[in-house]
């Protein structure tokens, strides 16, 4: 996989649109473009009250930001026609699959309706030459079974989120043949498993709800202990959206839509995923506290192997240490360290390992 040289060389001085870029996997993607060299705009709501990543690590200062809703064509048109950029990662959604029970036209608003959007004003802006739109693993129709799927299988999202994010590839797949063929301008999807890392502070996340509970010294209450998730630290995708940007803006006939999960050795339990963090951290425990909330997949897994044979990549840090970075990540926040060191030193770590 390509390492830190060429990744530099490639985005040194090159103009990068991130929607999304004040959330939790958005500021990582951004903090990473910044030690690239790259010149960064960010196209997002102000983050929520209260922690937020984006604050903590000072991106305001290292980017250059834009607070608006991706919902509001005119404006992000008008963004995007005085920004010019070249390359597009596409993060802005309402991510949480609770939230979308709770609102399912905002979320489809949001998610689909923000993706017409976006692809609306690359058509008409004619700099951009390569998109990569985030969606997720759960993007597929779910049967539960052991098998780990694949991009050709059907996309049917359950629940309001996923449904909404499949909804999303199929509006890029059909910019992609009415539009951006003829335009020179190459996407794809990446569908991401779940991802984990320091200054995640959403609700209804697993890890979240780990530091909170570690924050006031009470027990983790989990949900559904016994469901399986790719689980991966989020620079590993990360890195797989960059790459897919660069080799596909090199050679169009690679874009497409990708799996971007673990291998199978970290797809695990969110018991599991606890009984990690309960480690590493130490002094603390989970309950099983099942809530009868609504229905979530009890079992999801990526084959990853188009990603990998297409691209050379392959995930670098195991679940393990993505567990690890976390806890250090969230003990630097929490002492009143130096959270935004921190989250550049495991970036460079991570581009040293990745070789």
């Amino acid at each position: 996989m390509e390492g830190l040289g060429m990744m530099t060389n490639f985005y040194k001085n090159k103009r990068v649109f991130v929607t999304g870029h004040t959330g939790f996997k958005g500021s990582w993607l951004c903090q990473t473009l910044v030690k690239l060299g790259a010149d960064v705009i960010g196209y997002a709501l102000e983050p929520e009250p209260g922690p937020n990543l984006f604050s903590i690590c000072g991106l305001k200062t290292q980017m250059r930001t834009v607070f608006g809703d991706i919902r509001d064509h005119s404006h992000l048109q008008r963004i995007i026609q005085s920004t010019r950029p070249e390359f597009v990662f596409h993060l802005a959604a309402q991510p949480i699959v609770r939230e979308s029970y709770s609102d399912p036209r905002y979320t489809f608003e949001t998610n689909v309706m923000g993706t017409v959007n976006l692809l609306e004003c690359v058509r008409k802006t004619g700099t951009v030459r390569s998109l990569v739109n985030v969606t997720t693993d759960k993007v597929y129709d779910n049967l539960e079974t052991d098998k780990a799927y694949r991009e050709e299988d059907r996309l049917d999202g359950y629940d309001p989120y996923s449904n909404s994010k499949s909804c999303s590839e199929l509006v890029t797949h059909s910019y992609q043949r009415s539009f951006f063929t003829q335009q020179n301008i190459a996407i794809s999807t990446a569908r991401a498993g779940n991802v984990i890392g320091g200054g995640d502070f959403a609700k209804d996340r697993i890890i979240p709800d780990c530091v909170r509970a570690a924050e006031t010294k009470q027990d983790i209450l989990i949900r559904n202990p016994y469901s399986i998730r790719p689980y991966q630290h989020v620079l590993d995708p990360i890195f797989a959206y960059l790459l897919i940007a660069k080799r596909q803006y090199e050679n169009s006939d690679l874009q497409g839509c990708y799996n971007v999960g673990p291998d199978d050795r970290d797809c695990v339990s969110t018991g599991q995923l606890a009984d990690l963090f309960c480690e590493k951290w130490g002094g603390i425990h989970w309950i099983d506290q099942h809530d009868g909330g609504p229905h979530e997949a009890a079992f999801l897994k990526l084959d990853c192997g188009k990603l990998k044979e297409k691209m050379d990549w392959h995930p670098v840090w195991h679940i393990e240490t993505a567990v690890e970075k976390t806890v250090q990540w969230t003990r630097a926040y929490l002492s009143s360290g130096n959270p935004g060191k921190i989250m550049v030193q495991q970036i460079e770590e991570f581009i040293k390992e990745k070789g």
